[in-house]
């Protein structure tokens, strides 16, 4: 959750530049130009634009990934490249750069110790996130088998495995069927109304429209268009009257009393349309009450607990990170038993105390065996009197260090 000690915006662009320069230091691209604007707490914010016009190098800036020629950029009043910062952001980039060799469960947990998140806490927020993706069933399959529109699913989770203060999404629902794209659209809207804030650069002016409250329309690097979603796209020349349906007699009746009182012209009479989007989605939701039987991506679960909870106080994930680590170095796995363990799933391996004793004892039975100027073993040569026992292994050593160890932990008590 944000901290209420913010005061400065979410994010704050001044005068922004970034000039691309070739090999011998010429201008060659000026991507943005004197970009301004402002992302304040808790909104859902639109940064729109045609190809070119910078909408990914002003995200890269934000990120820290690239350095502007001119300006400043501040992410919750500092610099993006304070490491503290990136902990507060989650980002999904345009295209989903994840190790396809990795299958979904094993790549959250990557993303979530990249983090230093907690073991125990890690797994949890794996599961639910998985859930509320979509993606529980396929959490097994590598990415690289994925399709474009799981790819983006599982790189949203990613971007939400740090329980991110700022989301930053670039085309988040390109490849997804509109299934998908409501769902996602229907998560953004959640997470904002939680109290995140979000950053989304989209070509699809649909998605943009449904949730977000503010927009910035980006060309040729620079604002031609900022404001309320809703302002900017009221058509003030115009009146639109909504009622349920009427005769053709009372229709006519209305238009002739507005063109005797108003003295303007009825551009159109006719039933309201519906969305295409909606459409789909009321046969889709209509097949799944019937039960028909589908292979493709099942609806996402629930939000994820984790996003909404309050953060625990200064400290205390620390102490369960140490209480992890402690756990680990306690235990002693056994040769083998990483492999045989499903990846991804937290390892319930208990101490063995064999390998203790294999180890304290190689050295005898390496004793054991012939010398390298002795004959070979297996070579068709009998030995020349039954085999030795082997010696007991000589303790010593191990005693005296057990010995000198405690020796030195009663001087430090003292």
């Amino acid at each position: 959750m944000v901290s209420h000690t913010d005061s400065k915006p979410a994010i704050e662009l001044i005068g922004l530049t970034k000039i691309f320069r070739d090999f011998w230091m010429r201008q060659r691209v000026v991507a943005v130009r004197e970009l301004t604007l402002t992302v304040r707490h808790g909104e859902i914010f639109g940064l729109l634009g045609p190809n070119g016009s910078g909408k990914t190098t002003t995200i890269k800036m934000i990120l820290g990934l690239l350095y502007p020629s001119r300006g400043r950029v501040w992410v919750y009043g500092k610099q993006p490249t304070d490491v503290q910062v990136k902990h507060r952001i989650g980002f999904l980039p345009e295209e989903t750069y994840l190790y396809r060799f990795l299958n979904a469960y094993e790549t959250l947990d990557y993303y979530g110790r990249i983090f230093k998140i907690a073991r125990r806490e890690r797994h949890r927020r794996i599961e639910m996130l998985l859930e509320m993706v979509g993606l529980a069933a396929g959490a097994r399959r590598p990415i690289g088998e994925y399709s474009k529109g799981m790819a983006r699913r599982i790189g949203l989770a990613q971007a939400l495995i740090n329980d991110p203060d700022l989301l930053i999404l670039d085309e988040p629902t390109t490849g997804m069927d509109p299934i998908g794209s409501r769902q996602i659209k229907d998560l953004i809207v959640e997470l904002g109304r939680r109290g995140k804030t979000i950053m989304l650069s989209s070509h699809l002016l649909a998605d943009v429209e449904d949730v977000c409250h503010r927009v910035s329309i980006l060309y040729g690097g620079k604002v031609r268009a900022e404001g309320d979603v809703r302002q900017l796209l009221a058509r003030q020349e115009m009146t639109q009257i909504v009622a349920e349906r009427l005769d053709e007699q009372t229709v006519r009746a209305v238009t002739g009393l507005i063109e005797r009182m108003e003295h303007k012209k009825v551009l159109q009479v006719g039933n309201p349309s519906d969305k295409l989007e909606s459409l789909f989605l009321r046969i889709v939701e209509q097949a799944r009450a019937e039960r028909v039987e589908t292979a493709g991506v099942v609806a996402g679960g629930r939000i994820a607990e984790f996003l909404t909870a309050e953060r625990p106080r200064e400290g205390e994930g620390l102490i369960e990170q140490l209480m992890d680590e402690s756990e680990r170095e306690a235990r002693l796995m056994p040769a083998g038993a990483a492999s045989a363990q499903e990846p991804g799933r937290p390892q319930d391996d208990q101490p063995d105390a064999a390998v203790l004793e294999q180890l304290v004892s190689r050295g005898a039975s390496n004793e054991s065996e012939p010398k390298a100027d002795g004959p070979a073993r297996g070579a068709g040569v009998e030995p020349a009197g039954p085999a030795k026992p082997a010696e007991p292994a000589d303790r010593s050593v191990i005693d005296d260090l057990v010995r000198r160890a405690a020796d030195e932990e009663k001087s430090r008590d003292a």
